[in-house]
Formats: structure tokens, C-alpha cells, sequence
């Protein structure tokens, strides 16, 4: 009876695939990745990125009640697949992370048009996706978890959200210090994504025009992802810093003369040792009207997180904040931490012209050759917009930098590098 139900319901899940592939061809080999493991008892479908865990006896009564929501609960597993959200979580809180990586896999599903997958949508999604919508251009798990935590939504609230958006069992999903596993789902799944994105801006074109946001959200998941500390350490430099150099006396000799003459070691470390630090950069805040101060905001503490580590940058720095429209604004020298919190703390845009680059690039060569700076190694360039762009190369590496929630995808100079900060990411 059990090897019968089994069979029955791995039927059930072939046939969900294949309905599934028949509307959405690019989702071929994501369909298929995932070997089916019964699993009785479990309340539900449930994945941790390699393997599809059911209960047949749960399956197969789904099935009889509403086959729609086989291919739903199917699909959905695979949009978590594809998006890596067991692999997102990064110290985030688990019940609204897990609420927001539904959510977001559940749009996606309403915003399909075909009947192998539609449902009517409930108020409380209604509601949802047009708050979210106001927010943000395209829903991320990591987006939607900062407005659900914005929110600050009742026990009672959040418990009907997750009794509306939960499909899934997330138990399966790979525990933090499993980094083998988590190594071998983001290498299956990252294939499969960069596969799929291609897949679906050539040969399968016109059925995923018809997949609403899914190539957008695609898109953002495959974006090259910049640790910001590496990024910066571009701009660094090999200089002495007074600080205990642990590596250039040895142990065994200064301990033998603590234990022989009491408080005289034989050997007394170095004061100062050569280390690989920021000293100087630019950063130019671009103040056309597009650019709000909220996004202003936000990229310089992204950056005042990284400042603020002690292994990042040197005590002292000479960092020089410009404010460009058309025109050069403002410039505000920064020497520490505590002046760059004191600017963030009492920032004031000026300009709300056009969007001109130039202007901030020749600023920056006059002041070269004035010697305000002895050691620049970049410029980094916060916009949210298009503008005009240099003509020349500089002899400074140069960065633009966009928020991710305002991204828009404009190309940069190929001198240029860019980089999309995410809110909260990890830096």
C-alpha cells in the first residue's frame, strides 16, 4: 500500500512538472534538478535546494481537493530555489525572512497568467503586493524583509500573513553552519539561474514576457555582488601605522626573558608595522533633483559602516564629501569617523540641477595638481541617474554607485566600475 501511494504521488509531481514546463520552457532544468524524497509525516512539500521532500499521503489528498495548488506549491519551490532564499538569511530574523521569501515567491505566482497556476488572490495579498509595490521596482526577499521589520506588524497580523503566504515547509532549508551543503546549493542553483536569464531573453522571449516580474527578479538575483570593504580596499595604500607588530620578533626568545630576568623580555616588539590601508578618496554625491536625500542617506552609512572598522582604514584620512549637480556645490573634508557621522548627521543637499559628471572629475584633477592629496586612488560616485561622462580616463580608479532599490541599468563608462549597494547588506 505505501510503495503504491508512493508511486501514485511521484505521478502527482510529474505531472505538476510537466504543466508547468508546457507554459514555461525556460524553466526546464530547474524543474527537473530536484530528485523527489517521500517523507512521511511532513505537513507539507518542502525543498532544501537539492532534493523535493512530500508526504504522499498529503500529496495525494491536495491532488483530489485542488490539483492548481500542486503546480502552485511545486513552483513555488523552485522560485526559492532559484532566488538561493535558504541561503539569504545572514543574520536576519528567521520568521520575517522566511514571510518575506514567501511573499516574494508568491507574487510572482499571482502575476502569472496561466490557468495551471492561477488563483484568485486573497485581500490580505491585495493589499501586500500594493504596499510593496509603492516601496520598491522589483521585490527581493531581502527588500521585503526591511519593510516588514519597517512595519513593526502585530503578532496577530503577522500570524495571518503567514497563514496566507505560507505554502511551503522551510524546515528543510540548510542550517547556517552547513557550509558544504550551502556551497553545493548556490553552485546548482546559480547555474541554473544564469542559464535560465539567458534562456529567457533569447530563445524564450515571448513566453517570459508573459511571466510578469520573474525575468526582472531573475535579472537582480544574477547581478554581480561587490563586497564593499574589498571594493574600497582598491583605493588603499602600503603606509606605517604605530601599532604592535606581532610578527616581527619571536615568542619563544621573549618569554625566556620574562621567566629569567622577571619583567625584562629579550626581545621588545615593534612599534610600527607597514599595513595595507585607506587613506584617501573622493566621494561625489550627485544632487540633481532625481537623487533623493533619503538614498544620500543611506549610501553614506553603507560607507560609514565600512570607515569605522579599525582594519579598513587609517586613523587618520583625508576623504573630501563634493556635492555636484551640473556644478560643484559643496566640498567637506573628512579627517576621521566622527566628522563623517557629524556630516551624515547634518546633511544638507545642495544643487537640484541637472546631472552633469564632468564638472566633479575636473574639480578633483585641479585639486591633483594643487596636491590636496598625496595618494588618491579613487573616486566614488553616488547617482541615481544618467549623466554626461568624461570624455578621458582619470588617473584615479572611478566607481558609480547606485542604491538597489533605485537601480536603474544604465551603463557606466568601461573605465568605470559600478556597483549597486543593497540596504543592509553584509559589508
Amino acid at each position: 500500500m505505501q510503495e503504491r501511494m508512493e508511486s501514485v504521488s511521484r505521478k502527482i509531481l510529474i505531472t505538476a512538472r510537466n504543466e508547468l514546463y508546457m507554459k514555461m520552457r525556460f524553466l526546464d532544468v530547474a524543474l527537473s534538478c530536484m530528485p523527489f524524497i517521500p517523507d512521511t509525516g511532513a505537513d507539507s512539500m518542502g525543498t532544501d535546494g537539492l532534493y523535493l521532500y512530500y508526504d504522499p499521503q498529503y500529496l495525494g489528498g491536495l491532488f483530489r481537493e485542488d490539483r492548481v495548488m500542486v503546480n502552485r506549491i511545486y513552483l513555488h519551490l523552485v522560485l526559492h530555489g532559484i532566488f538561493r532564499h535558504m541561503l539569504r538569511r545572514k543574520g536576519r530574523e528567521e520568521r520575517i525572512y522566511h514571510l518575506a521569501c514567501d511573499i516574494v515567491a508568491e507574487s510572482i505566482i499571482d502575476g502569472l497568467q496561466y490557468r495551471c497556476v492561477m488563483k484568485a488572490r486573497s485581500l490580505p495579498r491585495r493589499e501586500m503586493y500594493r504596499m510593496l509595490k509603492k516601496k520598491m521596482k522589483t521585490l527581493t526577499a531581502e527588500r521585503v524583509y526591511e519593510v516588514l521589520k519597517k512595519e513593526e506588524f502585530p503578532e496577530t497580523k503577522l500570524g495571518q500573513l503567514e497563514s496566507d503566504f505560507r505554502v511551503d515547509d522551510h524546515s528543510y532549508w540548510p542550517k547556517d553552519e552547513d557550509k558544504k551543503k550551502q556551497s553545493q546549493i548556490e553552485n546548482q542553483w546559480q547555474d541554473i539561474s544564469e542559464r535560465m536569464e539567458t534562456e529567457m531573453e533569447t530563445f524564450s522571449k515571448e513566453a517570459s514576457e508573459s511571466s510578469g516580474s520573474l525575468i526582472d527578479q531573475v535579472k537582480v538575483e544574477n547581478r554581480e555582488r561587490m563586497d564593499y570593504r574589498k571594493f574600497l580596499r582598491k583605493f588603499s595604500i602600503l603606509k606605517e601605522e604605530m601599532t604592535v607588530d606581532t610578527d616581527s620578533f619571536d615568542y619563544n626568545f621573549y618569554s625566556y626573558g620574562l621567566s629569567l630576568y622577571g619583567n625584562m623580555p629579550l626581545i621588545e616588539p615593534q612599534e610600527w608595522k607597514e599595513v595595507q590601508k585607506v587613506e584617501e578618496f573622493v566621494i561625489v554625491i550627485d544632487t540633481s533633483m532625481s537623487c533623493s536625500g533619503e538614498l544620500v542617506k543611506k549610501f553614506l552609512e553603507e560607507t560609514y559602516g565600512v570607515l569605522s572598522e579599525n582594519d579598513s582604514f587609517f586613523r587618520k584620512v583625508n576623504i573630501h564629501i563634493i556635492q555636484c549637480d551640473d556644478q560643484i556645490q559643496t566640498d567637506q573634508k573628512i579627517t576621521c569617523e566622527e566628522e563623517l557621522k557629524s556630516y551624515m548627521e547634518k546633511l544638507e543637499l545642495k544643487g537640484e540641477g541637472g546631472t552633469d559628471f564632468r564638472p566633479a572629475f575636473a574639480y578633483v584633477d585641479e585639486m591633483i595638481r594643487q596636491h590636496t592629496f598625496e595618494h588618491l586612488r579613487g573616486m566614488i560616485y553616488f547617482t541615481d541617474g544618467r549623466g554626461i561622462y568624461p570624455a578621458k580616463r582619470p588617473v584615479y580608479e572611478t566607481a558609480f554607485v547606485f542604491m538597489e532599490e533605485e537601480y536603474e541599468d544604465v551603463d557606466v563608462p568601461p573605465w568605470a566600475i559600478k556597483i549597486i549597494l543593497e540596504e543592509g547588506q553584509d559589508l
